[in-house]
C-alpha cells in the first residue's frame, strides 16, 4: 500500500511541475539545450525547474526522490496548516461542487427545518453524490466498491429522512418516504406493522390509504383474496366515518370524496382482475341501488345505519340493477311497508336455459393444458354475473353448482360509500358501463389506472390506419371488460357478451336512463349506440356477414327507438350516430339521407352549437374519406356541407359546385367565430365546458375546410394560431394523465386540436406525396404536453416504424421516459422497439424459411430486455399487469425458459392478484400448470375449473 501511494505521489510531483515530456525514443525534450553526461544516473532528471533545491537523501528518502508531502506521509505526519489550506494539484470539480451542494443542503435544512419539500430534494440529491463515490470514500480500492453499494445509499437517506421526521412529526409524506426506503432493509410483517401504525396515526389521509392497499396487494408471501377484500372495506368504512363525523379525531380533508371512489373503483379491478367478477358485479349492482333508490327515510342516518338498512334489501331476493324486474330499494321498501309484493308468475322462458358445460370441451383430443385454458376462459366469459335462484324454476341457494357464484352481504356491505356529488354519481354509472365493456369514454383515475391495465389493445390501430378522420376511438385505456381472460394480442374491438350477458347490459340502461337529463342522459344513449356500433365494426372486421346482418338490423333498430323519444329528437350526438352507422354499413344514400335531415332540423343555429358542427364535421369527413383522389364530388359535398354550417338560412342538400364567393364568406364567418373565441374573456382555465366544446368543434371544422379549399398548410396554420393562444393559458397540472376525448378545459381543447392537426396530415401523406417530417414533429409536441394520450403515441410508433433511423425515436423515447409520469411511454418505447425487431426478422427471411444473419441480431434483444427492467422500476411500473405480460410473452418467444419463469415468480411477487398472469403461465409453461393452479388455489384466486372436475368431464 505505502509503495502504491508513493507512486501516485511522484506521478502528481511531474505532473505539478508539467516538465515530463519525452519525445518517442523515451528521450526528455526541454526549451534548454543542455549537453547529457556520459556517466549514468540513476534517476531521470527533471528539467526546467528553477525552484528545485538539491535533493537531500535520508533513510526515509534514499534516492531524494520523494517531495516534502510524501516525507511528511512516510514519517506519519500531516501538512501544515498553512500548506493544508492550499489547493490540490488537480482537484476533482466535480467532488468539489458535490461537497459544497452537501454542505449548502445541510445548512438549509437547518435554517428550515419545516421545509418537506427541501427534504425530499436532499434525499433524491444522495443517488447524485454516490455516482460521484469519491466523496465518501476512504480508502483506495474502495471507491468501485461503494459505488456498487446501494446499502450505503439507502442508509444515508434514511438518516435524513429520520432527521426530517424529527422535524415534522405530522408529515405523512416523510413517513411514506421511510416506509419506501425500509422495504429493502426490514421484514414483510415488520413493513406491515409499520404500515398499521401511520394508517392508525391518520385514518383520514386518503392518499395513504391508497398506497396502503396497494403496498398489501403486492406483498405475495402475506397475500391472499379475502385478506385484501376485508382491507379494502375496512378502508371504506372508515373513510364513510371520517366523512360522516363519527371520528371526531381526524376532519374531512377536501378531495375526500373523489379519493373514496376512486379506491371503490380499484376495489372493483382488484376483484375483476382476481377472477372474483362476481363479487365486483355486485359491489356495483349494490351501489346503484345505494346511490340512486334510497328510501328517504334512511337518508339523513350515518352511512353505516344506511348500510344496515340496505341489507335486508339485498338479501330478500329481489332483482338487482342489471336483472329483469329490477325496481330499486326505495320501491321494495315501500311495497314492504304495505305488506309486501303481488307475486304474478312470469311468462316462461324456455329459451333461457345456460348453455351445457360439456359443450366448453370441444376436442378431447388436445392437451390437457390447452382444454383446461379453454373451458376456463369460456367458463370466465359467461358467467360473471352473480347467480341467484330463480323462484319460477323453484331454485333455491342449493341448487347453485359453484358457491363461489353466489355473493353475500359480508362481501360487499363494508365498502358501500355515500356519493353526494352529482358528477360522481353520473361517473359511478359510467365506470359501471364501461366495466361492462360499454365504451362510455370513463377512464379510472391515474390513482389506479396502471394496475387496471391488463390488456394490449392500445396498440390496435384498428380502422385508424384505414380511416384517420372518422375511426372510433373507443379508449378502453388497455383495461379487460368484465369476463374476459383473453391470451395477450387477441385484438380487444368490442365483441359483446353472451345472450344474457347482453340481457344484463340492456337492463341496466333502462333502469338507470330516466335517472338523467340533458347532457348525461344523452350521453347515456350515445354509449349505447356506440357500444352496438362496436359490434358491427367488430362483424365488418372478422367478415362475419351472417352477424353483421342481424347485429346492424338491431343497431338500427335502437337508434329509431332512442330518437323517435321527444328528449332525443334533437339530439345530434344520435343522429351523428346513426348516419354513421349507416355509412359503415355500405348504405351511403341513406346515410346522407340521415344527415341531411338532422342538417335541417337544426335551422341556423350557424356555429354556436357544438353538437352541430361536430354532426356537419363528421359528415364531411365521411364524403372526404370516400374517394382518396382528393378531387372531384366527394370534396365539393364536404365544401358545400361546411360552407353551409356559416350560412344563416336552412340547410339544403348538395346541388352542386360550390360558388367562390360563398367559400370567401363561409371564410369570413369561421375567422370572426374563431376570434371570438379566442378573445381574452374566455381565456379563463379551467375554462366553462360550453365554450371549450364549442372552441373545439369550430376549431375542427375550420381546419378541415381550409384543408378542402386552400391546402394543408392552411389548415396547420388554424392549429398553429391556436397553439400560439392557449399553450401560454395552460397550466402544466391540465395535461391530462389520461388523455380524455372530452375536453373540460383549454388543455382538453388543445388537446383535441392536436389530435385533428395529426389526422389530417395522416390523411394528406396518404392520399398525395407529402413528407414525413411535419407529422413526426407535430406528435412530438403534441406527446411532450400529452405524455398519456395513446392515440398519439399509436400514430407516433407507426410513423417511426417505416423510418430507418431509430436512433431519433430513441432520443425522443429517452427523453420522455425520464420526464413523463404516465407509464404510456415506457409502453410503447418498448412496442416500437418489438416492431422494429419483427421487421428485422421478417427481412431475414425468404418465402417463409429462416435465414441465419452472419453477424446476429442481438442488440434489439437487449435493448428491449433492458426497456423492461427500467419500465418495471418506474413508478407505476412494477404493479402495472399488461407490463409483465408482455415481459413475460417476450422472453418466451426467445426460447429463454429458466429466465421466462424467473420473470413470471418475480411478477407474482407485485402482481400477485392478476390471474392472466398465472394463465399466460400455464400457457408459456404447460408442464409447472398443477403447480400453478396450486398457488392460485391457495391465494384465493378464482379457479372456475379445478382440475379434479377437468378430468371427469374428460373421462365421460
Amino acid at each position: 500500500m505505502e509503495k502504491k501511494r508513493s507512486h501516485k505521489h511522484v506521478e502528481r510531483y511531474f505532473t505539478k511541475k508539467n516538465v515530463g515530456l519525452m519525445n518517442i525514443d523515451g528521450v526528455a525534450i526541454s526549451s534548454k539545450t543542455e549537453l547529457l553526461s556520459s556517466e549514468p544516473i540513476s534517476f531521470i532528471p527533471v528539467e526546467g525547474s528553477e525552484d528545485v533545491v538539491s535533493p537531500v537523501t535520508t533513510w526515509l528518502n534514499p534516492l531524494g526522490i520523494y517531495d516534502q508531502a510524501t516525507t511528511q506521509w512516510l514519517q506519519g505526519q500531516g501538512p501544515s496548516e498553512q500548506e493544508s489550506q492550499q489547493p490540490d494539484a488537480q482537484p476533482d470539480r466535480e467532488s468539489a461542487l458535490l461537497k459544497a451542494k452537501v454542505e449548502e443542503f445541510n445548512r438549509k435544512v437547518r435554517e428550515n427545518p419545516r421545509d418537506i419539500q427541501l427534504w425530499m430534494a436532499f434525499v433524491a440529491f444522495q443517488d447524485e453524490v454516490m455516482k460521484s463515490p469519491g466523496l465518501y470514500a476512504i480508502e483506495e480500492g474502495e471507491q468501485e466498491k461503494r459505488k456498487r453499494s446501494l446499502r450505503l445509499v439507502l442508509e444515508k437517506k434514511l438518516a435524513i429522512l429520520e432527521r426530517a421526521i424529527e422535524s415534522n412529526q405530522s408529515s405523512v409524506e416523510l413517513k411514506l418516504a421511510k416506509l419506501r426506503l425500509c422495504t429493502e432493509f426490514w421484514e414483510p410483517s415488520t413493513l406491515v406493522k409499520e404500515w398499521q401504525k401511520l394508517i392508525f396515526l391518520h385514518p383520514n389521509n386518503t392518499a395513504l390509504w391508497q398506497k396502503y392497499l396497494l403496498f398489501c396487494q403486492s406483498q405475495f408471501s402475506t397475500f391472499s383474496i379475502s385478506k385484501i377484500q376485508s382491507l379494502y372495506g375496512k378502508c371504506l368504512s372508515t373513510l364513510s366515518a371520517v366523512k360522516d363525523g363519527s371520528i371526531l379525531s381526524h376532519p374531512e380533508l377536501p378531495g375526500t370524496e373523489e379519493a373514496m371512489f376512486g379506491l371503490f373503483l380499484q376495489q372493483c379491478h382488484f376483484l375483476r382482475q382476481a377472477g372474483h367478477s362476481e363479487k365486483a358485479v355486485s359491489l356495483f349492482q349494490a351501489m346503484v341501488d345505494f346511490t340512486f333508490f334510497k328510501p328517504d327515510s334512511v337518508k339523513d342516518l350515518p352511512t353505516k345505519g344506511q348500510v344496515e338498512f340496505f341489507e335486508p334489501f339485498w338479501d330478500s331476493g329481489e332483482p338487482r340493477a342489471g336483472e329483469k324486474g329490477a325496481r330499486g330499494w326505495r320501491a321494495w321498501m315501500h311495497q314492504q311497508e304495505r305488506g309486501g309484493w303481488v307475486v304474478v308468475n312470469p311468462d316462461d322462458d324456455d329459451d333461457d336455459e345456460p348453455e351445457d358445460d360439456d359443450q366448453e370441451i370441444k376436442d378431447k383430443t388436445l392437451p390437457r393444458w390447452q382444454i383446461w385454458l379453454a373451458a376456463e376462459r369460456s367458463r370466465d366469459q359467461r358467467h360473471w354475473r352473480p347467480w341467484r335462484p330463480d323462484k319460477t324454476k323453484k331454485q333455491t341457494e342449493e341448487d347453485c353448482e359453484d358457491p363461489e357464484r353466489q355473493v353475500l352481504f359480508d362481501d360487499i356491505g363494508q365498502s358501500l360509500i355515500r356519493l353526494s356529488s352529482p358528477d360522481l354519481q353520473f361517473q359511478l354509472i359510467s365506470a359501471f358501463l364501461q366495466f361492462l365493456g360499454v365504451p362510455s369514454g370513463f377512464s379510472p383515475p391515474a390513482s389506479c389506472l396502471y394496475q387496471a391495465m391488463d390488456e394490449n389493445s392500445i396498440f390496435d390501430n384498428g380502422l385508424y390506419d384505414e380511416r384517420p378522420l372518422t375511426f372510433l376511438n373507443l379508449s378502453f385505456s388497455g383495461i379487460s371488460c368484465v369476463g374476459r381472460t383473453d391470451q395477450l394480442g387477441c385484438r380487444r374491438w368490442t365483441r359483446g357478451h353472451h345472450r344474457e350477458g347482453e340481457e344484463f347490459i340492456r337492463n341496466v340502461f333502462h333502469l338507470v336512463m330516466p335517472l338523467f337529463s340533458g347532457t348525461e342522459r344523452s350521453q347515456l344513449c350515445f354509449s349505447w349506440l356506440r357500444y352496438e356500433i362496436a359490434k358491427v365494426i367488430w362483424c365488418l372486421h372478422t367478415k362475419n356477414k351472417k352477424r353483421l346482418k342481424s347485429q346492424g338490423k338491431n343497431c338500427k333498430k335502437l337508434a329509431k327507438n332512442l330518437l323517435k323519444e321527444p328528449d332525443n329528437r334533437n339530439n345530434f350526438c344520435l343522429w351523428k350516430q346513426y348516419a354513421h352507422l349507416e355509412w359503415l354499413l355500405g348504405n351511403t344514400e341513406d346515410a346522407r339521407k340521415v344527415f341531411d335531415t338532422a342538417l335541417s332540423i337544426a335551422g341556423s343555429r350557424e356555429l354556436k352549437d357544438h353538437e352541430l358542427c361536430e354532426l356537419s364535421l363528421l359528415y364531411a369527413e365521411l364524403e372526404v374519406e370516400l374517394l382518396p383522389d382528393m378531387r372531384g364530388a366527394a370534396t365539393a359535398r364536404a365544401v358545400h356541407i361546411l360552407t353551409r354550417l356559416t350560412e344563416n338560412g336552412p340547410y339544403g342538400p348538395y346541388t352542386g359546385q360550390v360558388l367562390a364567393v360563398h367559400i370567401l364568406k363561409a371564410r369570413k364567418a369561421y375567422e370572426h367565430a374563431l376570434q371570438d373565441c379566442l378573445g381574452e374573456g374566455s381565456l379563463s382555465d379551467p375554462a366553462p365546458p360550453d365554450s371549450s366544446n364549442r372552441l373545439v368543434s369550430l376549431v375542427k371544422c375550420f381546419m378541415l375546410f381550409q384543408y378542402l379549399t386552400t391546402g394543408i398548410d392552411a389548415a396547420v396554420r388554424i392549429y398553429e394560431q391556436v397553439f400560439a393562444k392557449l399553450k401560454g393559458s395552460v397550466s402544466a397540472e391540465g395535461c391530462g394523465l389520461e388523455g380524455s376525448s372530452s375536453p373540460r378545459s383549454l388543455s382538453g381543447v388543445l388537446e383535441a386540436a392536436a389530435l385533428m392537426h395529426t389526422s389530417l396530415l395522416r390523411f394528406h401523406m396518404k392520399v398525395s406525396v407529402y413528407p414525413l417530417a411535419p407529422l413526426r414533429e407535430a406528435l412530438s409536441e403534441a406527446l411532450k404536453l400529452y405524455p398519456g394520450n395513446q392515440v398519439l403515441w399509436r400514430s407516433y410508433v407507426q410513423i417511426q416504424n417505416k423510418s430507418h433511423s431509430a436512433s431519433k425515436t430513441r432520443r425522443f423515447f429517452n427523453t420522455m421516459t425520464r420526464s413523463a409520469k404516465p407509464l404510456e411511454p415506457w409502453l410503447f418505447a418498448i412496442e416500437a422497439e418489438r416492431m422494429r425487431k419483427s421487421l428485422v426478422e421478417t427481412v431475414q427471411r425468404v418465402d417463409g424459411r429462416e435465414v441465419h444473419a452472419t453477424i446476429p441480431e442481438t442488440g434489439l434483444t437487449h435493448r428491449i430486455s433492458a426497456l423492461f427492467e427500467q419500465a418495471l422500476r418506474s413508478d407505476h411500473g412494477s404493479q402495472c399487469p399488461l407490463l409483465w405480460r408482455m415481459y413475460l410473452k417476450f422472453l418466451v418467444s426467445l426460447g429463454n425458459k429458466e429466465r421466462s419463469k424467473g420473470v413470471f415468480y418475480k411478477a407474482l411477487q407485485n402482481c400477485p392478484w392478476a390471474k392472466v398472469l398465472y394463465m399466460d403461465a400455464v400457457e408459456h409453461f404447460p408442464d409447472e400448470m398443477q403447480e400453478i393452479l396450486d398457488l392460485m388455489t391457495e391465494k384465493e384466486l378464482r379457479v372456475r375449473l379445478p382440475l379434479e372436475e377437468l378430468e371427469l368431464l374428460l373421462e365421460d
